[in-house]
């Protein structure tokens, strides 16, 4: 029999609340557990693309992401005096090149999904998964606050560094280090901000970014090659004073960024990487989203999995008999989709951060070369993300008369 019981979802960020909304579209109740206390504000800039455009259209949620739009009208490449090398607009490659035409900030889309499912689920803010007892009819989950309950699924959709996904498959799941870090900061808005964003190289694989939003502010990233060293764990106070060192020079508007550092309530720094597990499900738990198949910001399409993972996992729980089938059928339709996802054009990212000012000026030409109406439809096969490659199954019939 297809899954009836309650489905535990541990993340409350995108990946969970889709796949809340989608249970209840096809019968089946579910509770999100979620550490913080509430759906995290802000955030950076997200795409929705190809396959995950359309989820979202079959959710009913296209027009109002399109509402909420930061308005991004393409992407500039410019020096350090803001000379524009390269621009890509956000029309280019069909919506679903550098910039994607459905733009949103991460916080959000969550609070957009968190709006469509909260009256239908019960979010539990506040608390975390610390045990699983998977029995053999049923899991029972223990959590830091709240009383032990038992559940027919676990979902962990609770990012990259799942603790879920640590409880139950211990270090099974392979984190790869791509070799950059970056952090994300929010800044108040200048007159030189419009409504393009602006990237800049500096020497020494160094990147500053400046991203417009739908909020009145701009969204900042600064990013720097280097081998994994752990300053993801430090203190904020520590990532901070390091982006002090690493950017002292770079340039262009990076002192600005500098200066907003210690004001920034929405901070984040983190060493980018891509989760390769060899399985996605253990008994009654399963991975979805960034637990599971994160494919790393670099590529695009972190968003787009989480969405059309959601989708079909509701799916597959709602059509075959019982949760193990519908494990590996949802394992067996995405797998390909993710692959796609987590494969990188050659030397990512190493190209787009060059360590010397002639590498600097070979990426500026490529890129122009690659604006230039005449050559946009050969650059589309390594300048846009794979979005569309999956065969979406049609789930029609299972949702709610």
């Amino acid at each position: 029999m297809p899954v009836k019981g309650q489905v535990l979802i541990s993340g409350a960020s995108i990946a969970g609340p889709a796949l809340a909304y989608w249970l209840h579209e096809y019968g089946m109740t579910s509770v999100v557990v979620e550490r913080h206390d509430g759906i995290r504000p802000g955030g950076q800039t997200v795409d929705l693309r190809g396959a995950g455009r359309t989820v979202a259209r079959r959710m009913g949620i296209e027009d109002a992401v399109r509402a909420r739009s930061t308005g991004e009208d393409g992407v500039a490449f410019v020096d350090a005096r803001n000379r524009v090398k390269a621009a890509f607009a956000a029309d280019v490659f069909g919506g679903e090149g550098f910039v994607a035409e459905l733009e949103i900030l991460r916080g959000e889309l969550a609070e957009l999904l968190h709006e469509r499912t909260r009256e239908r689920t019960e979010y539990v803010f506040g608390d975390r998964i610390t045990a699983v007892d998977d029995r053999d009819d049923e899991i029972l989950v223990s959590f830091a606050h709240g009383p032990d309950r038992a559940f027919d699924v676990v979902v962990a959709a609770d990012g990259i560094g799942s603790t879920t996904r640590g409880l139950v498959f211990g270090d099974e799941a392979r984190v790869t280090p791509l070799g950059l870090y970056t952090a994300y900061l929010t800044i108040p808005r200048a007159a030189s901000d419009g409504s393009w964003a602006r990237w800049h190289n500096a020497p020494g694989g160094r990147v500053v970014a400046l991203r417009p939003d739908n909020l009145g502010t701009t969204r900042a990233l600064m990013s720097f090659l280097c081998p994994p060293r752990g300053y993801e764990r430090l203190p904020a106070a520590e990532q901070k004073e390091l982006l002090r060192r690493v950017f002292a020079d770079a340039g262009w508007e990076a002192p600005r960024v500098l200066r907003e550092l210690d004001a920034a309530d929405e901070f984040y720094c983190e060493l980018v990487g891509q989760v390769r597990a060899p399985r996605w499900s253990r008994g009654r738990v399963v991975l979805l989203g960034d637990a599971g198949y994160c494919a790393s910001p670099i590529s695009g399409m972190g968003t787009s999995l989480a969405l059309v993972g959601a989708y079909v996992l509701a799916g597959e729980l709602a059509a075959q008999p019982g949760h193990r089938a519908a494990f590996g059928s949802y394992e067996r339709i995405m797998r390909p989709y993710v692959a796609q996802a987590q494969h990188l054009p050659p030397f990512t990212p190493r190209i787009a951060h060059p360590r010397s000012r002639v590498g600097i000026g070979f990426l500026n030409t490529l890129l122009a070369t690659a604006a230039n109406p005449t050559v946009q439809r050969l650059a589309r096969r390594f300048m846009s993300p794979p979005a569309e490659k999956i065969d979406l199954p049609d789930h029609t019939g299972l949702r709610r008369a």
